[in-house]
């Protein structure tokens, strides 16, 4: 007789798991995850079609920690038990020390299997090290496997880079290498792989040599709508109102809520922007913004400590005070207060960043009865398309941001259906009820194989990382015809896995990405902006801070501005072209000194200072340690790409120095060369006869590009 009771073997190997009281944070490894598997197998046992839940981890026999975790089997429930396996080394270590033992205890798992009454009818693996086991036991015992990342290592090596740590150290103290190894074969092995949103399958799993979308499934974790609700009526009451009443001079208007971390890729200085231009938001409503826990701003990391500068002076320059609402600290147990409050007084929660990942805030907010307005970029797309309950904007666009923030506020009837939408439609897709039932749905279709899959042919790159890279400025480089642009973006994107396309720019980040944005070019691996004193990885925008504290050396802004200032044909460029680590002029050439003789003014009053001069009209300031080519080869020696394997695109004064050495450079029929002309009888930099993109194009069969990266 045909059941279709299902035995589900969950396995979650590293970290500290245990039925009750988990030590969430006691270590890197006893997070999330741990809370997300154990929740999973609770939730997972109260369906009527599962016979039984099996959460398989590590067996751990150490003095440090508890001895419930020496215990092989632990009940969670009639349906679900944690079953522990030995290694081989049963005391505690961290997850990047457990590779070495993983064969062990993929033996131990197979033989504990076999002794059971039945097999699993599916293995969801957790994390690449229980990936590495679930591929061992799903071939040896041919049961199919699914799979769960949580985090990926080739996203988590640019992070780790980006935070100024070695490639070498990176290897030496994670694994990297063999992580991702068990990443690829994982993901050549499973029949399904889960992920929280589309833009997590497209952005993350996208950079894998196996990576097959069609394999993929989104099914979007749970929140917990105990803790966040729709509002009860003792808000106005609460600490959390006392806090915000403090900054606020009508304190009781609806609230525009932005709760994020203080990081430039939140975008919070563009809503306050888009708040201080517009009267009529201003009029309507107060903007509360908590981002972070602050005691004091001067002991903030340099790159929080800009950000929230930034903040204060956007808001000073507005003259918003009595409208917005900054609190050192929210405590977390209040959060669903501050949820609610901003629901009862009618107002709205907002996300503007860059890119957001996935959005649990915006969830949160959902269930508390309070409408939502997000970025167009990452996880709020699948969430606002479930949940119907608020808008999607341009972070980039403060107009945008304005008119759709009125539009939630002003609507009183919309309002209502949105808040209600949200309410409604948070139980439908985001609860642990709505979770395991799309994941049961999925498992029956696995299971009775109705549908099947047919994976195509994929090989391994040759290298473990990209072999080579295109780097190239965007004005009357990249744009400038339509067509060729198009030709160049397809060539990327199908080189995409084995070369790094990366922008070079004098433009701030957030002007970069309008233009690549306005221009369909797709997002760069690297963005280095503002005359090269910043860079940026993909997917997450993530800023290089290795770099920033690299560049710092003897830099002295105040002075430089000041040596400049009565100087006859320099004029400061607006405030938007400025940043912390470039000074920027328009240059006029009939009444300035010379740029020798600027630099030589600077150096004799003891400023160390880079000086670049571009177009004929605008002269930079950065320190002494920046430039373009100084961050082409500081990405180039993290990343490990040599110089004769990256192609260079520019033509200006700013481009000059990454043009130069060992680089393989072109420069486009189109471009200003008198800059560079004196440059090509000592270097090879090649000189287009084709303009625009057709001129990169031409550079790359030039140099014969792709066949050079292969020969590795």
């Amino acid at each position: 007789m045909k059941t279709n009771l299902k035995y589900i073997l969950l396995i979650s190997i590293h970290g500290l798991i245990r039925g009750q009281e988990l030590e969430l944070g006691r270590d890197a490894d006893t997070g999330g995850q741990t809370k997300y598997v154990l929740e999973l197998a609770q939730a997972l046992s109260k369906h009527p079609e599962i016979q039984q839940v099996d959460l398989m981890t590590k067996l751990l026999v150490d003095p440090q920690i508890s001895p419930e975790y020496s215990q092989p089997i632990e009940p969670l429930n009639q349906k679900a038990n944690i079953i522990r396996i030995s290694c081989g080394k049963d005391e505690y270590i961290p997850k990047e020390e457990l590779w070495d033992y993983l064969d062990n205890f993929a033996d131990n798992a197979i033989e504990y299997l076999q002794n059971q009454e039945k097999l699993p009818d599916v293995i969801h693996s957790h994390y690449a090290d229980a990936g590495y086991v679930g591929v061992r036991l799903s071939h040896q015992l041919e049961i199919p496997l699914i799979h769960t990342g949580h985090s990926l290592g080739r996203s988590k090596r640019k992070r780790l880079l980006a935070s100024g740590i070695t490639r070498e150290i990176i290897e030496k103290r994670y694994n990297m290498i063999r992580r991702i190894n068990a990443e690829e074969e994982t993901l050549s092995s499973a029949e399904r792989v889960i992920t929280s949103t589309t833009q997590e399958i497209n952005e993350q799993y996208g950079q894998y040599d196996y990576y097959e979308p069609q394999q993929m499934r989104v099914i979007p974790p749970g929140t917990d709508v105990e803790k966040f609700y729709p509002p009860v009526g003792s808000e106005w009451e609460s600490n959390v109102f006392k806090t915000l009443a403090k900054f606020l001079n009508q304190p009781q208007k609806p609230i525009i809520l932005a709760l994020s971390r203080l990081d430039q890729r939140k975008n919070i200085r563009t809503l306050i922007e888009a708040f201080g231009e517009c009267k009529d938001l201003q009029e309507r409503a107060n903007l509360v913004i908590v981002a972070g826990i602050r005691n004091d701003i001067q002991d903030l990391e340099n790159s929080v400590q800009e950000v929230f500068t930034d903040l204060l002076l956007t808001i000073d320059h507005y003259d918003l005070y009595g409208k917005v609402a900054y609190p050192k600290a929210i405590p977390s147990e209040d959060i669903g207060i501050l949820y609610r409050l901003a629901a009862i007084s009618g107002g709205v929660f907002v996300n503007p960043a860059l890119t957001e990942p996935f959005g649990l805030t915006l969830i949160e907010a959902a269930a508390s009865g309070l409408p939502i307005v997000a970025t167009k970029d990452g996880g709020p797309v699948d969430i606002i398309k479930n949940c119907q309950n608020g808008y999607l904007i341009d972070p980039l666009d403060p107009q945008n941001i304005a008119d759709t923030l009125l539009k939630v506020l002003e609507e009183q009837e919309n309002w209502q259906i949105l808040a209600q939408n949200g309410l409604a439609k948070v139980k439908e897709h985001y609860t642990w009820e709505s979770h395991v039932e799309i994941y049961v749905k999925m498992l029956q279709q696995l299971i009775d194989k109705t549908e099947k899959i047919q994976k195509m042919p994929l090989q391994r790159r040759p290298m473990m990382y990209h072999n080579g890279a295109i780097v190239s400025s965007i004005d009357q480089n990249l744009l400038g015809h339509r067509n060729s642009l198009t030709e160049l973006m397809r060539i990327l994107n199908e080189k995409r896995k084995t070369i790094s396309f990366c922008i070079a720019t004098g433009r701030s980040l957030d002007s970069a990405l309008k233009v690549l944005q306005k221009h369909n070019i797709i997002q760069p691996d690297i963005l280095i902006t503002s005359m090269g004193t910043e860079i940026y990885y993909s997917p997450d925008l993530t800023r290089d801070d290795a770099w920033t504290n690299h560049i710092n050396y003897l830099w002295n802004r105040q002075r430089v501005v000041s040596l400049l200032r009565e100087l006859p044909g320099l004029t400061l460029q607006p405030k938007e072209q400025q940043r912390t680590y470039k000074i920027s002029y328009y240059y006029d050439p009939l009444f300035a000194h010379s740029v020798e003789e600027i630099k030589r003014l600077l150096l004799q009053n003891e400023q160390t200072v880079n000086v670049i001069f571009s177009f004929g009209q605008f002269l930079d300031i950065v320190p002494v340690r920046a430039s373009k080519g100084y961050a082409v080869r500081w990405f180039a020696q993290q990343w490990d790409i040599p110089l004769t394997r990256i192609l260079t695109a520019g033509g200006s004064g700013g481009d000059e120095d990454m043009m130069l050495g060992n680089t393989l450079s072109v420069v486009v029929a189109n471009r200003h060369t008198e800059e560079l002309l004196k440059r090509a009888e000592s270097e090879p930099i090649y000189f287009s006869e084709k303009q625009f993109a057709a001129g990169i194009i031409d550079g790359l069969n030039h140099y014969d590009f792709f066949s050079l990266c292969e020969q590795v």
